[in-house]
């Protein structure tokens, strides 16, 4: 409809309203004459432009171009450098790791023999990185490597060129802390078992350490049983600096489930902390099972016909079968009461434990405790041997109660105190973690790494 025709009908809305009543004349004029306006509006509403319609005006501007030596000159540095890491190998010496770099500095290498920081370097073990920045003539501009461990604090060693020579500094780095979770099946000893679980050696020896007093892990183990280790590693840079304590373990031997938590009081060193069970009972007995990590029992407290003198006698030890050299672990606090050779004995330590108990270690290669000397529960006090009437290398080992020998397998020991109060109540909320994090593991042979 067009524009014209939408008037009329208007005017003529109009002309009919006036010949209505008054009442409907002033509804009908008001609707009719609003919509002669509207009409009217759009009637005369302006329409916008094309925009291909509008003209067009090119501006041209010449921007000025940084000088092509100057940004040349800031370059070239960077182009003569490049940066190269090494790891160290066994048998390297500073010449031969400043060569795999790159390096042809002599006044480089003298420096770093020179100089009490930079000699760090030397002290490198194999696998630790030293990355290094080298000219274009073999010049070293700067090196920096992750100083050997420290159980406190990382430490960062830094050697830079300057204008007046070489600077050598330390600093301090903020190491990466992880939590690791492994699991392992015991298929035939527990060494392969941890390397198959990707345990480190070094978690593998706390593992026997915190269970000793319930396991010997020499004799005790069977196909089968299995274990859950929680514990600490430190990182940097993407490199595994080192292995933390145990946090948490679990080992099922021979039907019987040993757990283990540590805890520490509240506000206290990192080192004053235990090892205790899901209930809160301390691990640490007063005595291990055994004086030697890893041995086997040749003969226990039975009779039995003696290899030297064919007699029936009674046998008031047991015999730990072991090469010559294997260090001996005294099983308790004590005082050394004697240390020397004695006859059959051979050299011979005998170690008191307050007034009722006494331990003695027989048939020693070598003697690492002196008379009076206190020692602790671990402390090496000898090495195996085969000193006195003894036919082969192996620890003969008496548990004697009032200085009669008797059986220590039949000897029931006490535990440390058990915790109480409120930190038995901070305990728990440790020990619901730990509880969580073995059933994540439980029944899973594949190792699980939490971090």
């Amino acid at each position: 409809m067009s524009l014209r025709t939408k008037i009329q009908e208007a005017a003529n809305a109009l002309m009919s309203a006036l010949r209505a009543s008054r009442k409907t004349r002033v509804i009908s004029g008001m609707a009719a004459g609003l919509s002669l306006v509207a009409f009217g509006a759009a009637g005369v509403a302006p329409i916008a432009p094309d925009a291909a319609d509008l003209p067009v005006t090119l501006v041209v501007e010449e921007l000025p171009l940084p000088d092509l030596n100057t940004q040349i000159a800031s370059l070239s540095p960077a182009i003569g450098q490049f940066i190269a890491e090494e790891r160290v190998r066994p048998g390297d010496n500073l010449s031969a790791l400043l060569e795999r770099l790159g390096v042809n500095d002599p006044q480089a290498a003298q420096f770093i023999r020179s100089d009490a920081e930079a000699r760090a370097l030397l002290g490198l073990r194999p696998g630790r990185r030293l990355q290094a920045t080298v000219d274009a003539d073999g010049r070293l501009l700067s090196a920096s490597a992750l100083l050997p461990e420290n159980r406190d604090e990382l430490k960062r060693l830094v050697i830079e060129r300057g204008a007046a020579g070489f600077t050598a500094k330390q600093q301090a780095v903020a190491p990466d802390r992880r939590v690791e979770m492994r699991s392992g099946e015991i298929r035939s000893s527990l060494f392969a078992a941890t390397d198959a679980a990707q345990v480190p050696d070094a978690v593998a020896m706390q593992l026997v350490e915190i269970f000793s007093s319930d396991i010997d892990f020499g004799s005790d183990l069977r196909k089968g049983d299995r274990f859950q280790v929680v514990y600490e590693t430190v990182w940097q840079d993407g490199e595994l600096v080192r292995t933390g304590r145990v946090l948490a373990a679990e080992f099922r031997n021979a039907g019987k489930t040993f757990q283990a938590i540590w805890f520490g009081p509240q506000n206290a060193a990192a080192k004053d902390g235990g090892y205790y069970d899901l209930r809160g009972k301390a691990l640490k007995k007063a005595f291990l099972k055994s004086p030697l990590p890893f041995s086997r029992v040749t003969s226990g407290f039975a009779m039995r016909v003696h290899p030297v003198s064919g007699q029936w006698k009674q046998h008031k030890g047991i015999d730990f079968a072991a090469p010559t050299g294997t260090p001996i672990r005294a099983t308790g606090d004590g005082v050394i009461e004697f240390a020397g050779s004695a006859g059959g004995y051979g050299n011979l330590v005998v170690v008191r434990h307050g007034a009722v108990y006494s331990t003695a270690y027989a048939h020693m290669s070598r003697i690492a405790a002196r008379r009076g000397a206190h020692v602790a529960q671990g402390d090496i006090i000898g090495y195996v041997g085969s000193t006195g009437w003894s036919t082969g290398p192996h620890l003969h080992y008496e548990f004697r109660v009032n200085n009669e020998a008797r059986n220590p397998n039949s000897i029931a020991v006490p535990h440390a105190v058990a915790l109480a109060g409120d930190e038995l109540q901070r305990f728990r909320q440790v020990a619901t973690d730990m509880g969580h994090r073995f059933s994540l593991m439980a029944g899973d042979a594949v190792q699980v790494a939490a971090r």
